[in-house]
């Protein structure tokens, strides 16, 4: 029997607590336009510093605005060929799914292959015990390695290898997200849903969309899926142009919902990215506007504006008043 010794870890993205009908304001500030992020860009995150890292398609960089700076304050010269999805781990290791490859992005202006693919990355996720995940289009799969060691072959965690619409197939997956019990939630793009693997299944339960066993919403090419701290999905809605979001009463339009795509602030173009700072801001990757919008929070009716600040002595930043028991797998 092989033993590995690895590291749970905290997250190190943001999950704000939002009441019900929480709302943003439906006009964005850009954050980057072309000129800053290039043409067609796909990827953003932001780390609970409120560091937000950007992949640019056109010129091959990694930017980095902090301390909320309006420019970038660093570049990275990664030489990347077309980035397509990023993940930063709390120890601030930045990896890129690089067209056919997962490539780590270093400080010294280079980068470093971790892992040759046979297909682009369009979703890219390290989960709390170091482990990366993959989700390759062409292949229909979702991949997943541990990057404590030095194996060169990735498993499938979800999807045949095969495009279909049955519970144990994907078609042409995107963005993926893994919670801290290692449920994988899947954009599942050409199927128009969003699927739920539990830990070591192989059929997934469809949460959102097409196939849904429950009243859900209709999306149109989702091609991402973030949670929040009470686990309730925000999804891009890309062909639609709108992002979506859930709570206890069922799904809403949240941003982007004029009905039509254009280049308005309160519209979208092909969003692709999303994601939150500290504070509940909801950030957005369009790729055919070539910018970065962000939509801040207005109304948290709970809370305020603002959503509560965390404990800093939970290794998973549970929220104030709010204790949620988890099973261990």
């Amino acid at each position: 029997m092989q033993i590995f010794d690895f590291k749970i870890s905290e997250v190190s993205y943001n999950q704000p607590k939002f009441c019900s009908n929480a709302t943003w304001n439906p006009n964005a500030t850009t954050l980057a336009n072309s000129s800053i992020i290039g043409s067609k860009p796909y990827a953003m995150y932001i780390d609970k510093n409120n560091t937000i890292y950007a992949a640019s398609q056109e010129t091959g960089q990694i930017l980095i605005w902090s301390n909320d700076r309006i420019n970038p304050t660093t570049v990275l010269h990664a030489n990347l060929y077309l980035p397509l999805s990023i993940f930063v781990t709390m120890n601030g290791d930045i990896y890129v799914g690089d067209n056919s490859s997962i490539r780590q992005v270093l400080y010294s202006n280079s980068s470093r292959l971790i892992m040759p693919m046979t297909s682009r990355c369009m979703g890219l996720f390290v989960d709390i015990t170091n482990s990366i995940y993959c989700s390759s289009d062409p292949q229909h799969r979702v991949f997943k390695k541990w990057l404590g060691d030095n194996v060169s072959v990735m498993t499938t965690v979800a999807g045949t290898g095969s495009a279909g619409s049955a519970a144990n197939q994907l078609s042409g997956p995107n963005g993926i997200f893994v919670d801290t019990n290692f449920d994988l939630y899947v954009a599942d793009r050409s199927n128009n849903r969003i699927q739920l693997f539990r830990l070591r299944q192989s059929n997934g339960t469809t949460v959102a969309g097409n196939t849904s066993p429950n009243s859900t919403i209709t999306l149109n090419h989702p091609s991402n899926v973030i949670l929040d701290a009470n686990k309730y999905l925000f999804i891009t809605d890309t062909d639609n142009n709108r992002i979506i979001g859930s709570d206890e009463i069922g799904f809403r339009c949240v941003v982007g919902c004029t009905g039509s795509s254009g280049s308005n602030s309160n519209q979208l173009k092909y969003p692709r990215s999303i994601a939150f700072d500290s504070s509940g801001n909801l950030y957005v990757v369009e790729r055919d506007n070539s910018r970065i919008q962000k939509f801040s929070l207005s109304t948290n009716p709970c809370y305020g504006k603002f959503v509560i600040t965390k404990l800093s002595s939970s290794i998973y930043n549970i929220p104030l008043k709010v204790v949620m028991l988890q099973n261990s797998h």
